[in-house]
């Protein structure tokens, strides 16, 4: 009788160690989360992925994760794929400020991806909470489609700390308000149009201005306090890195890029990460909210080429085990493939692809093999005993990498379906 193959071993191992969740309801009772207790231990950071925005079922599984590491677990901050300058009023509205119908006109621009309701939890729990949830976004702005909302407030601070510097800024906002978007598959075509005089002006701009900023702190400081010139600096450097990306993603697309040169936006979210741990009340323990492909531990290659190094791989790098990866994949069902498109609302068309089965050597195969429902599994009690798959879904494709080293655990549900996604 042949050997069984690797897959089939992990399906086995999958079928004696993974643990059954009993449904999606975010309202429900927690205790069949329970598993999620040990497999996070004491980690500071806790990542919650999923294989692609705009799944349903992704959205409720995050929410429920959500309840369960807060409310038995201790952990104090929802930290999103969201943009750190456009993350501050989301954190005070969290926290009781305005009315309970300010939210909307706070999203009103952002790609909807799963936040508001996060968040309507969190503002319902901190009104009677002994200890509230803050709320920190960590991306650079407009998911890259706009230097804006970060560039437009660190003008009101150099307003106040350095008039003399707001001829520069208005030229970075002139330039950037050319082809802002609302997200970077809007932005990034636009600013491949631009005469090259007014590409090279904007990146040496804010460049100068991030020196400047790093050169004369004492004084900034001094003219306005510690906490606004944080702030204030980590949003220009938001526009850096976000102006660094258009660049990089020209590249990539001419087929001309450097060797990993999409990471910008990725060490810029870790980095924020940190950037919130340090300045937080000490014991914080935060839950990350991101896409799989940003808060894996491996690097992320496509046909062979390293394309990027993400943000997990930077903050496993930073926080050691500290730092907990749980994916999130389905097994059927459809996934909402992005398409670019120019005219759609954000810059992308969503397409309702049916997921075909999975393939063999990916996660979802050995989940499927196994025939487990809505699970959950530990893969780290998997590394010393049996060899891992090599690729997990992103969107209907696949992303190859080794399993076991991108992720602590994975949480799978049967099947996903698309959200109705206006715009």
């Amino acid at each position: 009788m042949p050997a069984p193959s690797h897959h089939a071993s992990f399906a086995g191992w999958l079928g004696a160690h993974a643990a059954p969740l009993t449904h999606l309801d975010p309202e429900a009772p927690l205790d069949d989360l329970e598993p999620l207790r040990e497999l996070v231990g004491n980690a500071r950071v806790v990542a919650i992925g999923e294989n692609s925005h705009f799944i349903t079922e992704f959205s409720l599984m995050r929410r429920r994760i959500l309840r369960f590491l807060v409310e038995r677990c201790g952990f104090t901050v929802l930290a999103f794929e969201y943009g750190l300058s456009e993350g501050f009023p989301l954190d005070a509205w969290a926290q009781g400020e305005g009315s309970n119908d300010d939210l909307s006109a706070h999203l009103a621009a952002a790609i909807p991806v799963g936040i508001d309701e996060p968040l309507r939890w969190m503002r319902r729990h901190n009104a009677t909470a002994a200890m509230p949830v803050r709320f920190a976004g960590i991306d650079i702005p407009a998911a890259g489609g706009s230097l804006l909302p970060a560039l437009a407030p660190v003008a009101d601070y150099l307003r106040q700390v350095d008039p003399e510097t707001l001829p520069a800024i208005q030229t970075a906002m002139r330039i950037a308000e050319s082809f802002a978007g609302a997200s970077a598959a809007a932005a990034a075509p636009a600013w491949t149009r631009l005469a090259t005089v007014e590409q090279d002006a904007l990146s040496a701009t804010l460049t100068r201005l991030l020196i400047r900023f790093r050169a004369v702190a004492p004084l900034y400081v001094s003219r306005s306090d510690q906490h606004s010139y944080d702030i204030a600096r980590r949003r220009l450097e938001a526009a850096c890195h976000a102006d660094y990306g258009f660049r990089a993603m020209a590249g990539l697309y001419a087929g001309n890029g450097l060797t990993a040169d999409t990471s910008a936006r990725d060490v810029y979210m870790a980095e924020s990460i940190l950037w919130h741990l340090e300045r937080l009340d000490p014991g914080t323990r935060i839950v990350l909210a991101a896409h799989n492909a940003h808060i894996q531990k491996t690097p992320v290659s496509f046909n062979g080429h390293l394309t990027g190094l993400p943000m997990g791989q930077h903050l496993h790098n930073s926080l050691g085990d500290d730092y907990v990866a749980l994916a999130l994949t389905s097994i059927t069902g459809h996934t909402a493939d992005m398409r670019p498109d120019e005219n759609a609302r954000f810059g992308f068309a969503i397409d309702n692809t049916p997921l075909q089965p999975p393939e063999p050597g990916s996660i979802e195969a050995a989940f499927a093999d196994a025939d487990l429902g809505i699970s959950i599994a530990d893969l780290r009690q998997a590394h010393h005993e049996i060899p891992g798959p090599d690729r997990i879904r992103i969107q209907s494709a696949y992303l190859h990498t080794p399993v076991l080293d991108a992720f602590d655990g994975i949480l799978s549900t049967p099947t996903s379906t698309v959200a109705d996604i206006a715009g």
